[in-house]
């Protein structure tokens, strides 16, 4: 071998030495012998070093795993017999090997044993036993090959191409050596159970594995029980014991054998004492514990599921009563401090609910149980101290999914007893709102939460929480008035404030019947609590839910309106781009203050005139400062200021923008009289266009703008459209011009003919624009390039679409005959050759739009020729490309598509289409006549229907 290229294999070789190694590596994959220098390495242990032996395993695995098929039977036999001598080196080796070397020689034995156990090898375990015998190195290779050979065939985290082979493989083994195997597990667990801890719990751990596809009864009988449940009361063994015995309790079987298995496993646990959770201190045991009480409980409840369905109600009763004996287990489980154990038997928790959902009385003790839970729950959504709020990281995450899995133990409760629910909720919230100032802020928190989390445990329509059921609106009602009354908003911790802003927002119907509350909330969500929240956490969130609750107060927000505006005037000040600034709101932010304003304004009972100045008032400020801004970004030198001033440029627009959310079309602009407005902004902002400096910025905030207004102004934007369309096409690149086609588009679908002698003037630019993106030579490997073009291709098919749809098509009849040959003929390259299903659906729908206009006797001169030479011969072109994959849903689509295009021909010009099919272009296909036949009387049934289903099934007998 290569002894300087192997010195690379170090990891601490350098990059020139590492990457000789690496090369060296691909070149001995590729050699036809170089993994028997590999073999010989191995098996006379030339190699002291590790990465060597690794790299060593690498080629062998490379072999067998791509190459096996291509060596003779001496050299198969040599690789079987390598890794023999390698397994009986192992325990005469005064130092075992590092275990990442073990493990990749274990994935070496299971690839060999896929490949030769039912033909070459069928004594495959028996061999490696013979070798390893009960010695303590040799069983740990032996179950490290157990466990690979499992991942081969089982694993559920392995995605597995050859099933019907694993299939076979494990019939084979479970008729052949599994027996033996289990035996063999059993000696080991005996032999090492007081003595060497490490290989006892591998074996278990092996156990646990094969338990779920062989005969269960080989595991589940006295002598296997009894050795793993002493292995319980062995702390080093019994975490792995826990594992082991879940997987016997999850395994399918009998229901009624189920139910017998689970309880006999829990008397035994019980009398040991493993019961008394209390006594415990080792987390990490009662995790696992919690996740086999959580495995036995679903287990029973499965069964009493399958026993219900088959009428045996004597047998359910009994499971019934199984589970019923281990709620009081599973509710110390539940509550327990530890998130992880009581997680792990929230399944438990769920099903049994669900269970007392279906009985039609519940009995004191199932009710007691329900409150039990529902007090654990609400006890456990409570954070802790350690919760870092301002920097959350990994286990803060955690704490938020296990509070999303409490939730829905809050909701499942809210089924099975709804009263309960309600009236466990008002008395922790009462409770805890009237003290409010002394209590925890995690309690404080977890009142306003439940409050807020009974919206979804008691869902209405509509958010009607107050109206209805007398009992629940009254008590909604009462728990909302304390809220908003108690002063709790002032609470000084960013988790109670948050919590208060969101159930506020969530009921909002609760101020339509108390309307006096809504000055205390404004004030909460305009002053230091909301707003003005030293935390930029809470004033983010905050500009959101105010926007929403103002949203939703509508009309009965007019008496507060000029007060409002005021108060928010300093928060809609653009924030200068000048370095060290610090405002308030982020520019998101912001977005969500400036809607607040215009809808304020829209929604109010003012005159016209009033609405107007007021509109005037919100946005002229922006408007000056464009100018200025836009002026200093023309002058400015420095890169990184040209993008802080064009990122501000692009926030004023923005900010306009999102004023206008507030109409919903022209005319409830026109009746605020604030078109003008607008058109000044318009004004003002259109010279951006021409800025050549940071143009993806500016140009992508004016666009978004010019969409805004195209809804609120109606045809009055339409002066403004020529010179901006100008200027966005000079200089543009893919992206840019992707995100202009919507903007025509949008145009061409809204004004139609209004838009013809504009559209016409500008077609031709617009795809030159196009062509010349789309011809740009590109890298082979340049992905991105690759995606922007496809997506370039998808916008100009999508607006040809809608000049086609939109009743246009003299736009493009009127480019000249050159212009429209060509236009026509990238769109039948569309269909054909990109194998992009959506780009090709579209064009299809092109052909069969042109076909229907033009495709009659008084089509345009040449038209009926292109149909014949060009679109029909595309319509099966398409189809029959290797790429065009009928499998596949969207293409699928394209397909009908192409069936409407061949319908509309044949609509369009009758029997001489037929006759075509007939006599010209099917036999030049190859197709037979019976089958010509067949496709023209399909194509003349008068449901389109019948014709696009006998298109897939032709296309699929065409394709070899």
């Amino acid at each position: 071998m290569d002894e300087q290229a192997l010195l690379g294999l170090n990891p601490n070789a350098d990059a020139d030495f590492r990457q000789r190694a690496l090369a060296y590596f691909e070149q001995l994959k590729i050699s036809q012998d170089a993994w028997q220098v590999c073999a010989e390495a191995l098996a006379q242990s030339i190699y002291s070093d590790d990465h060597i032996k690794f790299f060593c395993f690498q080629v062998l695995e490379h072999q067998v795993k791509f190459k096996y098929s291509e060596l003779t039977e001496v050299q198969q036999q040599l690789i079987r017999e390598t890794l023999i001598t390698w397994l009986q080196a192992q325990m005469l080796n005064p130092q075992p090997e590092k275990t990442f070397i073990r493990n990749k020689a274990a994935q070496v034995f299971a690839l060999l044993f896929v490949t030769e156990y039912l033909t070459k090898w069928p004594k495959f375990f028996f061999d490696i036993l013979s070798v390893v015998d009960l010695n303590p190195r040799g069983v740990d290779m032996y179950l490290r090959i157990l466990m690979a050979v499992d991942a081969e065939l089982v694993d559920r985290d392995v995605v597995h191409t050859s099933a019907r082979r694993n299939t076979l493989l494990k019939d084979t083994m479970r008729e052949q050596c599994i027996p033996s195997l289990v035996e063999s597990w059993y000696q080991i667990l005996q032999n090492y159970q007081y003595n060497n801890s490490e290989l006892t719990c591998q074996c278990l751990e092996v156990v646990g594995a094969y338990v779920s596809w062989i005969d269960l009864s080989l595991i589940a009988n006295e002598r296997f029980i009894n050795m793993l449940l002493g292995h319980m009361s062995v702390e080093v063994l019994r975490e792995e014991a826990c594992d082991c015995l879940f997987e016997i309790v999850n395994k399918g079987m009998d229901p009624i054998d189920k139910t017998k298995l689970v309880e006999s496993l829990c008397q035994v646990l019980q009398s040991a004492g493993l019961f008394s959770i209390d006594q415990e201190d080792d987390v990490d045991f009662l995790a696992r514990f919690s996740k086999l009480v959580n495995g036995m409980g679903q287990a029973l409840i499965a069964s009493w599921t399958k026993l219900i369905k088959s009428g045996d109600m004597k047998s359910a009763q009994d499971a019934l009563q199984a589970i019923e004996a281990k709620v009081s287990l599973m509710l110390q489980l539940l509550i327990h401090e530890d998130d992880d154990i009581s997680s792990n038997i929230i399944g438990f928790c769920y099903d049994y609910l669900h269970i007392l959902k279906q009985l039609s009385a519940l009995s004191d003790q199932q009710k007691a149980n329900v409150e039990a839970i529902m007090l654990a729950v609400m006890k456990k959504l409570t954070y802790d101290e350690e919760y870092n709020f301002e920097n959350e990281g990994e286990d803060e995450a955690m704490f938020v999914e296990y509070r999303k899995q409490l939730k829905l133990l809050l909701d499942r409760l809210a089924q099975v007893s709804p009263e309960l629910l309600l009236a466990s909720v008002r008395r922790v919230f009462n409770t805890t709102l009237q003290n409010w100032q002394t209590t925890r802020f995690m309690e404080v928190e977890v009142a306003i939460r439940l409050l807020y989390m009974l919206a979804e445990a008691l869902p209405v329509s509509h958010g009607a929480h107050f109206s209805g059921d007398v009992t629940k609106a009254t008590a909604l009602q009462d728990m909302m008035r304390t809220l908003v009354t108690s002063g709790v908003s002032a609470y000084q911790h960013t988790s109670v404030t948050l919590e208060f802003f969101e159930t506020v927002v969530r009921y909002e119907k609760f101020f339509a019947v108390e309307p006096q509350h809504i000055p205390t909330v404004l004030m909460a969500f305009l002053d230091h609590r909301g707003l003005r929240h030293s935390s930029p956490k809470v004033r983010s969130r905050t500009a959101y839910l105010f926007s929403r609750f103002v949203k939703s107060l509508n009309k009965q927000m007019n008496p507060f309106i000029e007060d409002v505006l005021n108060r928010i005037q300093d928060l809609l000040e653009l924030s200068p781009p000048e370095n060290g600034y610090q405002a308030l709101l982020s520019s998101d932010d912001q977005l969500f203050i400036y809607e607040t304003a215009g809808v304020l304004i829209v929604n109010s009972e003012y005159s016209a005139e009033r609405k107007q100045a007021l509109m005037r008032n919100l946005l002229t400020p922006l408007m000056e400062k464009f100018k200025v801004l836009l002026e200093k970004l023309m002058m400015a030198q420095d890169e990184d200021r040209q993008m802080a001033l064009a990122d501000c440029l692009n926030h004023a627009v923005g900010f306009a923008s999102r004023t206008s959310k507030a109409f919903s079309n022209k005319q409830t602009v026109k009746q605020c009289g604030c078109s003008e407005v607008y058109l000044d902004c318009l004004q003002t902002f259109l010279p951006a266009l021409s800025c050549p400096l940071q143009k993806e910025v500016l140009r992508s905030g004016v666009r978004t703008f010019l969409h805004r207004m195209i809804i609120c102004l109606e045809e009055e934007v339409l002066p403004f459209i020529p010179s901006a369309s100008e200027h966005m096409l000079k200089d543009c690149e893919a992206k840019d011009l992707q995100e202009f086609i919507p903007l025509i588009n949008q145009i061409t679908a809204k004004f139609k003919t209004q838009v013809s002698p504009f559209l016409q003037q500008m077609f031709m630019p617009l795809l030159h624009a196009i062509f010349e993106v789309l011809l740009l030579p590109a890298e082979d490997n340049d992905q991105s390039a690759a995606l922007e073009k496809q997506m370039l291709r998808r916008s100009y098919f999508a607006f040809l679409q809608t000049v086609t749809g939109s009743g246009m098509s003299e736009v493009i009849a009127n480019q000249g005959a050159e212009n429209v040959e060509r236009v026509l003929f990238t769109v039948i390259q569309g269909a054909v050759d990109y194998p992009d299903p959506i780009a090709q659906k579209t064009c299809f729908i092109i052909l069969s739009k042109l076909v229907e206009l033009w495709g009659g006797k008084d089509g345009p001169v040449g038209f009926a020729d292109f149909v014949y030479k060009h679109i029909v011969p595309a319509c099966f072109l398409a189809p029959l490309k290797q790429t065009f994959d009928l499998a596949d849903a969207q293409t699928v689509l394209a397909l009908s598509e192409c069936a409407v295009t061949l319908k509309t021909i044949h609509l369009k010009r009758g029997p001489e289409c037929i006759q075509y099919l007939q006599q010209e272009y099917l036999p030049s296909l190859q197709v037979a006549p019976e089958i010509i036949q067949e496709f023209c009387q399909a194509l003349q049934q008068p449901d389109a229907k019948v014709f696009k289903n006998y298109l897939k099934v032709f296309f699929q007998r065409a394709k070899p």
